[in-house]
Formats: C-alpha cells, sequence, structure tokens
C-alpha cells in the first residue's frame, strides 16, 4: 500500500502534495500545497464545491485530512467534461470547449491534458488521504452528488424543550402524586378500621372475660333473673358467718352477715336490720333484735337459715370492747363518716367530736366503736347499721391476707368464741375476705325489709337468691296479730320507736303515717275477738287500758293504734 501511495506522489509532482504524517495504520499522510488547491477552486467546480462543503471534526488539524475522511473514492472526471457534449478522443482535433465568456486557460488550446492532469492529482490525493476507519460511498452516483453541509444549530429544535412540556411534566407529576396520596389514604383507612377491629374485639373478649369471671354473664350471672339463673346462683359455693355487735354501754345489737362466695371470688357484708321478722323455737314470731337477746346465738343463727334459706357455719359475737381492741390491733382504719359523732367521755357539752364528719378519716378502736354504735336523734336504726358496716369494711381491708397472721389476731383479742366458730376457722375465714376487700371485691348490702318485718319480693330476688343463694320464707301473717299506728305525739322519732317495740312483741307493724297531735292515746279494735289482741297492744307499747276501746280499723290491720302525747317510748 506504501508503494501505491509514493506512486501517486511521483507522477503528479513533488510540488503538488507533501508528507503530513502518517495515520493509525502506519500510512502516509499528504498534503496538497497552497498553489494546487487555489487552481483547484478556479478550473475544478467539484473540487471547490467539496472544499466549501467542509467534513467537520479534523483529528489531526490538517486541511487535507478533510478530504481524507469523507471523499469518496478516485473516479475519472476526465471523461467527462462539462462544457463538452461530445466524449473527447484526446488532442485538439476534437475541438476546444465552449468559452462564452472568453476565460478559458490557456491551455484549453492544446486540449484537456492540464486539466485531467490536474483531476488525477485530486483523485490520488484524495485517496491518499483517506481514513481508514471512514470508508467511501460505494455507489458511483451517491459519489457523484453533491455533498451537503449541516451546522448544529439546524439540530437545536431537539435540545429545545417544548412550550407545553413543563405543564405535561407538572400534570403528570400531580396526577402521580394525588393517586399515591389517595392509595395512601386508603392505606391508612384500612389501618385503621382493621387497629379499631381488633381493640374492639380485644374490649369484647376482656369485658366477656371479666362477667364470666364475676358471675355476670347472662344464664351464669348471679344478678340474673331469668329462668334458670336461681340454679345457677344457688349451685355456687360460700362461706357464710353472722356477726353480733353487741354494745355493752348503750345498749342494743347490730347484725350481719359475712359470705364469701368462693365461685365467684367475691365477698359481700349483708346488713340485717333489728326490724327482720323471725320464727322462734316456740313458733311464735319474733325479731331479729329480740331473738338475739332472748334465744341466744344457736336459736337465732336457726331463725335466720329458716328465713333466709342459708346454711349459716358460724356466730361470732363481737362486743364493743373487742371491736376496739380489733381495731387497735390492725393498725387503725379509714372510713368516710357521714356524721360527727360526739365523744360519750366529754364531761362539757359544746367540746369537739370524737369523730369528724368527711372522707378518709382515720378511725382507732374508740373512735371506730363510738361511730359504729352512734344513731343520731330521729335516725332510723339503718342508719346506724349501716355505719356498722363502714367499720367492717375497714377492719377487713386492714387485717392480714395471711391465714396465719389473721388467726394470731382473733387469738390476740382473747375471745371466748362461740363453739361453732374456732380461732383457726375465723382467722382463715378473715384472711380470704381481706384479700378480696384488698381488690375491692368486697361490698356492703342491706337486706331491704317491709314495715311488717317481711322479706319484699325485690329482697328475695336481689339479696336473699342472688348474694346468699337461698330462698326467703318469712313468718306466716296470720301467725302474727297486725297493728296500724299513726303518729300523732308530735315527735318524728316515736313511729320507729313503737315499730320496735312491736315488732319484739311479735307483733306484724303497719305504718298508718302522722295525724294531728293529740293528747291521749287510743288503742282501737273492731272484732270482739281481737279485744284481748288489743289490750295485749297497749300493754306492749305502756299505754293504760283505759286507752283500748272499740271502733274502726284499718282495713289490713287486726289492731289500729293512734299515739297519743301521753306515749313515753321506754325501749329502742
Amino acid at each position: 500500500m506504501n508503494d501505491r501511495y509514493d506512486a501517486g506522489a511521483a507522477d503528479h509532482g513533488a510540488d503538488q502534495y507533501e508528507l503530513v504524517g502518517y495515520d493509525e495504520y502506519g500510512r502516509p499522510v499528504y498534503r496538497q500545497v497552497q498553489t494546487q488547491q487555489t487552481q483547484q477552486q478556479t478550473y475544478d467546480p467539484y473540487a471547490q464545491h467539496q472544499q466549501q462543503q467542509g467534513y467537520g471534526y479534523d483529528p489531526y488539524g490538517q486541511q487535507g485530512q478533510q478530504f481524507q475522511q469523507q471523499s469518496p473514492p478516485a473516479y475519472d472526471y476526465g471523461s467527462y467534461d462539462p462544457y463538452d457534449t461530445a466524449p473527447h478522443q484526446g488532442g485538439p482535433a476534437q475541438g476546444a470547449p465552449h468559452d462564452p465568456y472568453g476565460q478559458a486557460p490557456a491551455g484549453a488550446a492544446t486540449g484537456r491534458q492540464p486539466r485531467v492532469a490536474e483531476q488525477t492529482a485530486q483523485q490520488t490525493a484524495q485517496q491518499t488521504a483517506h481514513i481508514p476507519q471512514q470508508a467511501g460511498p460505494a455507489d458511483p452516483e451517491e459519489a457523484a452528488e453533491p455533498q451537503r453541509e449541516y451546522h448544529t444549530e439546524q439540530f437545536a429544535f431537539v435540545e429545545e424543550p417544548d412550550a407545553n412540556s413543563e405543564d405535561v411534566i407538572d400534570w403528570l407529576k400531580f396526577t402521580e402524586n394525588r393517586t399515591e396520596r389517595r392509595e395512601e389514604a386508603r392505606r391508612r383507612a384500612r389501618s385503621r378500621i382493621v387497629a379499631l377491629a381488633v381493640v374492639l374485639a380485644l374490649a369484647a373478649a376482656g369485658g366477656v372475660g371479666y362477667l364470666w369471671y364475676a358471675g355476670k354473664l347472662p344464664g351464669l350471672s348471679s344478678d340474673d333473673s331469668a329462668t334458670g339463673t336461681a340454679t345457677a346462683a344457688g349451685a355456687q359455693k360460700r362461706d357464710v358467718i353472722v356477726v353480733h355487735l353487741h354494745d355493752t354501754k348503750g345498749g342494743g345489737t347490730s347484725t350481719a352477715l359475712l359470705v364469701d362466695n368462693t365461685t365467684t371470688k367475691r365477698g359481700t357484708t349483708v346488713l340485717l336490720p333489728n326490724s327482720l321478722a323471725l320464727t322462734s323455737d316456740d313458733g311464735t314470731t319474733t325479731t331479729l333484735a329480740k331473738s338475739v337477746e332472748d334465744d341466744g346465738s344457736d336459736g337465732t343463727r336457726d331463725a335466720l337459715d329458716t328465713v333466709l334459706g342459708t346454711d349459716i357455719e358460724g356466730t361470732w359475737r363481737l362486743d364493743t370492747p373487742y371491736l376496739q381492741n380489733l381495731v387497735d390491733l390492725v393498725g387503725n382504719i379509714d372510713v368516710d363518716t357521714n356524721a360527727d359523732v360526739p365523744d360519750p367521755g366529754a364531761k362539757k357539752k359544746g367540746e369537739a367530736p370524737l369523730v369528724t364528719k368527711g372522707r378518709d378519716q382515720t378511725l382507732s378502736g374508740k373512735m371506730a366503736v363510738a361511730y359504729a354504735t352512734y344513731r343520731a336523734p330521729g335516725e332510723a336504726q339503718n342508719a346506724q347499721l349501716e355505719r356498722f358496716g363502714q367499720v367492717m369494711q375497714g377492719v377487713l381491708r386492714k387485717m392480714s391476707s395471711d391465714p396465719q397472721a389473721a388467726t394470731t389476731t382473733i387469738q390476740t383479742l382473747a375471745q371466748i368464741l362461740d363453739p361453732s366458730l374456732t380461732d383457726k376457722d375465723l382467722g382463715t375465714f378473715l384472711a380470704g375476705l381481706s384479700d378480696l376487700a384488698k381488690g375491692g371485691d368486697v361490698k356492703t348490702d342491706l337486706l331491704p325489709v317491709q314495715n311488717d318485718g317481711t322479706l319484699s319480693a325485690q329482697a328475695s330476688a336481689g339479696v336473699v337468691r342472688n348474694v346468699l343463694g337461698g330462698t326467703a320464707k318469712s313468718p306466716d301473717k296470720d301467725a302474727a296479730v297486725s297493728v296500724s299506728v299513726q303518729n300523732a305525739t308530735g315527735v318524728e322519732d316515736n313511729t320507729e320507736k313503737a315499730r320496735v317495740v312491736l315488732l319484739n312483741g311479735g307483733f306484724t307493724f303497719l305504718e298508718n303515717g302522722t295525724g294531728t297531735a293529740r293528747a291521749t292515746s287510743e288503742v282501737r279494735y273492731a272484732d270482739a275477738a281481737e279485744k284481748a289482741n288489743a289490750a295485749e297492744v297497749a300493754k306492749t307499747l305502756g299505754l293504760p287500758a283505759g286507752s283500748v276501746i272499740k271502733g274502726r280499723t284499718s282495713a289490713s290491720a287486726d289492731v289500729s293504734v293512734v299515739l297519743g302525747q301521753d306515749y313515753k317510748p321506754s325501749s329502742d
């Protein structure tokens, strides 16, 4: 190949081309001399056109290499004359080219040899300056076509953004963001729904579990009155003892049942009013207060079992001195007191009360006894009974939950207990209730008793059956004489005092309201057969025998009493 380039240079003269270097394959690269370029521009319109086209990037920085990169393979332009209509045979015999302007070069008279030589030299230079990595056109017709020139500014539209392209991009972003926000909102909504469903399911499960544990589910609850509930309540295991508080100074008793339901793990202190009608050993009707005094612990316990349908395991007689010692042993108690209690040992009136009304009052043994036995003027016995229940609740919360420690506390009291209840049994029982009381699972209920001392349907359903698991069996009303009492003394408290006296006397009490104050009392009977009963009623109330007269009585009463100002109550 080097011989080919060298030969071309020798044929056309050394003054037409000069060596400028070598390409990447080691071939020589020539450059056309400036004078030859001028001649080419003058006589060769094709060469001038190719120079003007400019093939752009020159890797070697040489003008001649422009033709090397993109000029087509050499073709014989001498065989074609744009100014002649016939093919040349050589020499002047074929005629000179037509020159209408008279500007033909000097060599035109002798033929086309100089121009042919010039074109041949150009072709040789183009072949010599050809860069191997840029192949020329294979089609001669393509080579004959003039090369078009392209400039970078012609392609500027590719880089220039469309006027609406920014709006389109913004719209796409907005649509995408809005879609993502909607999807995110849906995901958050689904997450919230799932979380809410889980919380509700857990709450429902916890509520059902608690109701089941507390025995309050329908069909299983001890508070439900549906069919079959009584059987479920009766099947529950309960430990029950009766407590009698004896006021050794003021007189009178207060009674409560301590119930430990081992099935539902709940405890209850049931307060029993002294007016509760019981049946004594001889079959006559009596009251709870009178039964405690007359029949003692055994007789009262049996009477309570009969009326309430319970199975009381033992009797705890708690005299007020022992209650004081018990409170001191457990380290005082905290009670929400509902009244100011004066000091029983105060020598002067107007001194500060021993117990102050308020929340979370700390009571010592002496203060606890005074509060448990206090009954304000005009108050019903149930008010004092509820204070006794508060004191018992405070004692249970402060008692030790350890059976051995609780037994030691009971033994320290040095009480002589009822044979039906040993100190170990009582200590173990109180320790179990103390554990429930500390957890808030011991409540206090007052047994509702009607004016005649019998149990109402409400008491039977709410307390007797559900709490005690028994069945109420009040004494037959026909077994006792019913007495209707109207208070005309002007003292409201006299009605309650008369009621207690009559109930303790074995009569059935019926309240007939309050009448206009009068000086004397009357005991009336309608049937002659009731005259003896009327005389007995007057004697029980402390009225003179002359107050018994025949007259109209209340529709539901055997004997009617109108208390006058001559009534002097002698017993509570």
